[in-house]
């Protein structure tokens, strides 16, 4: 998989969005995003899977779901065309070993795609739960994985119902072997494989257009225009398009006021339906879900008052700040390094350079807070127990979210420069999937001068 990623370059250009740019990357057809879903769930199955196993020692994984009571991993697996489970949907994945392929069955009424092959005959075996430890006795694997697990939500997906009704159907040699499969359902969702970093380029690409648009005088007339107005211009927008959010967007305002800007405001007492001005210093957090991948973005634009032409140099180098920050906190990726060690080295280093860093960064993927290291949050900046403890591994895609805290005389009060873009980080480093903001958008766009 190394040298296919290798091949790939991400860097399509400098990213250049004027809210007027026609070339919106192409969206495709309901019936077009599903083959392209299947195509790369079985793809994921076939190159993806068999590694974690090997890696996680556990030859036989159990995921089961009942219909709307969906296991977050069950999820990702289920074809395009369904939209749930059905009935009590229980899916098996057997490591036969010796190089063999893997075994994927779906312990259910139904077949479950192309990948999962339906191995339940109700009419000889009208219990379910008989029928799946007849398998298991079967196969006789040495470690059965379930989705359950203290750290992770997304690999605690078995309910407790199904787990007493798993152990109850096992003998107990059997039950001995059940192990949580907590680093194998992290492993699954968190990895990227080349064919969804192909396409994941042209769905940030997407989001950053749409923001671009939004904060622009196609959407915004200072005095009149409020915060509200353009979040749920966000939200139409991104429905318009086809796409869905996975967060409700939000737009907040810093500006020449006696207001300050501390955590607690910035992340949950925001105020709203601020009308905008110029001089106002907007920011926005922003994400979509297209083909099963998730976007989540945080930017920047400035409203230029009557007599300015660009944004003031203190507002200017105050962002620089923020891409200071990003590149000291990316440099110190490294693999192996858990979540916690990368926070602690990317804060010591950013104060050592006379910074005022938070550091909030998740992974990004199947889910918008998605599967992998957690590397901070904004009121945990000591480090996240658990969460923080899982260490970084090649092929994984992570939502750079931080801020860096500046004090503006101008303004007499400190204000925090909050970015988030999306990347990928493939064993040895981080390149953005879609470029990052380097200078603040304004508000209106600057003309070509009248000849």
């Amino acid at each position: 998989m190394k040298s296919i990623f290798l091949s790939l370059s991400f860097i399509i250009g400098a990213i250049v969005l004027p809210a007027q740019n026609p070339y919106f990357p192409k969206t495709l057809s309901m019936e077009e995003r599903a083959e392209v879903i299947d195509r790369w769930m079985e793809e994921r199955v076939q190159t993806v899977l068999p590694e974690l196993m090997k890696r996680t020692g556990i030859d036989m994984w159990i995921i089961v779901a009942r219909e709307y009571n969906e296991d977050p991993v069950i999820k990702t697996m289920l074809p395009a065309t369904w939209q749930s489970a059905r009935r009590t949907t229980i899916l098996v994945i057997f490591d036969p070993g010796n190089s063999q392929p893997l075994e994927t069955m779906a312990m259910a009424r139904y077949g479950v795609g192309k990948t999962f092959q339906k191995v339940w005959d109700k009419e000889q075996q009208p219990d379910q739960w008989k029928a799946l430890a007849e398998l298991i006795k079967d196969k006789n694997p040495k470690k059965i994985g379930i989705n359950k697990s203290k750290t992770f939500a997304l690999a605690d997906g078995i309910s407790s119902t199904h787990y007493d009704q798993l152990m109850e159907s096992l003998p107990s040699s059997f039950q001995k072997r059940v192990v949580s499969a907590e680093n194998l359902a992290i492993g699954w969702l968190e990895t990227r494989t080349p064919s969804e970093m192909m396409v994941y380029q042209n769905i940030v690409r997407m989001a950053h257009q749409i923001i671009a648009e939004g904060f622009s005088e196609q959407v915004i007339q200072p005095g009149i225009t409020t915060t509200d107005d353009v979040v749920w211009w966000y939200r139409d927008r991104i429905r318009e398009l086809g796409f869905t959010a996975w967060f409700h967007p939000s737009v907040s305002i810093q500006r020449k006021d006696p207001e300050s800007f501390e955590h607690l405001r910035a992340f949950s007492d925001r105020p709203e339906d601020q009308v905008i001005i110029p001089g106002d210093l907007l920011h926005v957090d922003f994400g979509i879900t297209y083909l099963r991948l998730n976007t989540d973005t945080q930017q920047h634009a400035y409203v230029l008052k009557p007599d300015e032409k660009k944004a003031p140099d203190f507002l200017e180098q105050a962002f620089e700040s923020g891409n200071q920050l990003q590149d000291i906190f990316t440099t110190n990726f490294k693999t192996g390094m858990t979540g916690n060690e990368i926070l602690a080295k990317s804060l010591s280093d950013a104060k050592n350079t006379g910074l005022k860093p938070t550091i909030y960064t998740h992974p990004i993927g199947y889910h918008g807070h998605a599967a992998g290291p957690t590397i901070g949050l904004w009121d945990q900046q000591d480090g996240v127990p658990g969460a923080g403890d899982y260490p970084l591994y090649p092929y994984t895609a992570y939502s750079i979210e931080l801020n860096n805290a500046v004090f503006i005389e101008q303004w007499n009060k400190e204000i925090r420069i909050m970015l988030e873009e999306d990347a990928f980080f493939d064993g040895n480093k981080v390149e953005y999937i879609d470029g990052r903001q380097v200078e603040l958008m304004l508000i209106p766009r600057t003309l070509a001068p009248n000849k």
